[in-house]
């Protein structure tokens, strides 16, 4: 008895229950996955094991035993590697990574003190199966077997990983109807297939779209166009070039959410200048944000297209090279002398290329400006700073310019110098939330100082000035926190409202207004160029003038929530405004296919480039390839 052996286990096996176990762990702690059932509990649990079994099976057809182990052993890191890269990309964005993402390698030398603050050295034990591996080969050689396996069992072995994986999506598709081909939602996708499985369906997505271009023609863009024809209504007359011939200053206010606007903290406003600024405006209080991975480049690609962005990646990076009708072309047509100012590299986010796309004649990128290590803080040059030696670049611009201006300082992680301080941090569990109402404080006051120095430049009178918030500032991630602040819980409901962002339309001559319209940045575009009277009938666009009194009130998300007059729909409930709690789902009806339907047409114009078929002087398709 005594020299009884124990039977050794296939290092497959080990290699296989570790990742797997590491794998579910993280998904209890690392990710906000809401689990409503036993059913989708049980989905979480199971759903890595199948693509495990693929990957780590694949070492049973090597020959020698040193490659199987080399082979194994590598496999664990590189898919630890992608599961903490998805987590660590989770604590930033609340979002999980996607193969364009991945692609925009330009961007992570600019991270800075943002990766600072998502990186730890406690994370080295996402990597602890790999660790264990390793030495259970080092150490213990004989508590694990690496031989091939007989041609039977190697047959049973992958028979029952595509059991499983049927298995997997058959219970998926039963909780889920159509998971893979109606779901915005990468999260329900990850708690459905599993991260691994995820990044497979994204690979396919990513080749799907690829081609998509190669094999399309006008005739698709024939029926997004009766699309945006039949939903396309009157802008409003009175303000029909109201602002014609003006300058147009659109200045995208980084990370700035709605809920600090008229509100105070620890008794203290928050916007000070913007609460009375919006008051000789029109302020737009039930506007939302529409971007998605790209964040502020989704913002500004959503301004000058009136599309909505990708679900995955940013289109500034994966569809640089598309044409457009943008509306920096338009006021190119007008006369207007275009271009943008932001403080930073020219190519971060592609902008560079992407811009020229566009059609925006000038970028004043950083080496436009006097940056130095006193005006510098978080992300780059401070804003009182940029905006005080933006206002030098205008005046040397032609007239009527169009410029737009992006802001830096009010960015994760919310840093700010103590002289800048101009409120004390709020007191809760979240340091992010904690120094986000500072430098929304003291993005204020920079706003506060940039349109004192318009009016002494004499450009104030002479300009519309438009403010608007480009994105969420605090994410799911901290809605204890919030829930704090704001004295309710966070819940679906309330989140979805807080996408809140302010719109400020500042017309020399108008009187100010609170406006309640619901809309979004898709609507930014057609009211802009209203305002300054140039027809925007007949282009492709999903937005309408905010000032229409025919303007509907409906705001599409990216991830396929919607908000309407009286309901509030996400994560496939509906809620009742006035109750806050959710109603019947008849309300919503006849919005949601109707909402998947507009994203996936702007999607279809992206892929496919279909704007290459559009004629924009007559409006008449082609339907000829290049």
């Amino acid at each position: 008895m005594n020299n009884m052996k124990l039977p050794r286990i296939s290092l497959v096996i080990i290699a296989t229950v570790l990742l797997w176990l590491k794998t579910y762990i993280v998904y209890q702690t690392s990710f906000d996955i809401k689990i409503e059932n036993v059913m989708q509990q049980f989905i979480l649990f199971i759903n890595p094991l199948s693509f495990l079994l693929f990957i780590f099976g694949i070492s049973l057809f090597m020959k020698k035993e040193k490659s199987r182990v080399r082979y194994i052993l590598i496999t664990s890191f590189i898919l630890s590697f992608v599961l903490y890269g998805n987590v660590a990309f989770y604590r930033f964005f609340d979002d999980f990574l996607t193969l364009p993402v991945l692609m925009q390698t330009s961007n992570f030398a600019d991270l800075g003190t943002s990766a600072g603050e998502i990186v730890s050295w406690s994370d080295s034990l996402y990597f602890i199966d790999t660790i264990i591996l390793a030495l259970l080969i080092k150490f213990k050689p004989s508590v694990f077997e690496v031989n091939a396996f007989s041609r039977v069992n190697r047959r049973a072995y992958f028979f029952v990983a595509i059991a499983l994986t049927f298995f997997n999506l058959g219970l998926a598709e039963a909780e889920r109807p159509q998971l893979l081909t109606r779901t915005f939602d990468r999260e329900i996708l990850v708690k459905n297939i599993g991260t691994y499985n995820y990044h497979i369906y994204d690979a396919f997505l990513q080749s799907k779209s690829s081609a998509q271009r190669a094999l399309a023609d006008g005739s698709e863009l024939a029926d997004i166009d009766n699309y945006v024809r039949a939903n396309e209504i009157e802008p409003n007359k009175e303000l029909f070039g109201a602002a014609k011939g003006k300058n147009l200053i659109v200045i995208s206010l980084e990370s700035l959410q709605s809920f600090p606007i008229n509100n105070t903290m620890n008794g203290e406003e928050v916007t000070p200048f913007l609460n009375d600024f919006i008051k000789d405006s029109y302020y737009f209080e039930n506007f939302y944000h529409q971007t998605q991975q790209g964040k502020t480049s989704d913002s500004e690609f959503i301004l000058d297209n009136s599309l909505y962005p990708l679900n995955r990646g940013a289109v500034f990076f994966t569809h640089a090279g598309n044409e457009y009708q943008s509306m920096t072309e338009r006021l190119n047509e007008e006369g207007y002398f275009t271009s943008v100012m932001h403080a930073n590299n020219k190519s971060f986010w592609n902008r560079d290329i992407m811009y020229d796309s566009l059609g925006y004649k000038k970028f004043y990128s950083m080496t436009d400006y006097e940056i130095t290590d006193e005006n510098s803080v978080n992300w780059g040059m401070k804003d009182t700073p940029f905006f005080l030696q933006s206002v030098d670049h205008m005046k040397e611009m032609e007239k009527p310019f169009f410029t737009k201006m992006i802001t830096l300082t009010n960015h994760y992680p919310f840093y700010l110098d103590e002289e800048d301080k101009y409120i004390d941090e709020f007191d809760s569990n979240s340091g992010t939330l904690n120094r986000y109402f500072q430098t929304v404080r003291y993005m204020d006051e920079a706003v506060k100082e940039f349109i004192q120095e318009l009016k002494d430049s004499g450009l104030y009178e002479d300009s519309v000035i438009v403010m608007y918030g480009d994105h969420y500032g605090i994410s799911e991630n901290h809605n204890a926190a919030m829930s704090q602040y704001l004295g309710k819980e966070v819940d679906p409901f309330v989140h979805t409202q807080l996408q809140r962002v302010p719109l400020i339309i500042h017309i020399p001559g108008q009187e100010g207004k609170t406006m309640t319209e619901i809309g979004g940045q898709i609507d930014l575009r057609p009211t802009l160029l209203n305002l300054l009277g140039i027809d925007s009938k007949g282009d492709i666009q999903f937005g309408s003038d905010l000032f229409s009194k025919e303007h509907e009130d409906l705001a599409i998300l990216r991830d396929g929530s919607f908000i309407t007059k009286d309901h509030v729909y996400t994560e496939g409930v509906c809620y009742n405004k006035e109750t806050e709690q959710p109603d019947e789902d008849k309300f919503c009806d006849p919005y949601i296919d109707r909402t998947q339907e507009e994203l996936n047409y702007s999607d279809e114009v992206i892929y496919g480039d279909l704007l290459r078929f559009y004629e924009q002087k007559n409006g008449k398709i082609s339907l000829e390839k290049e």
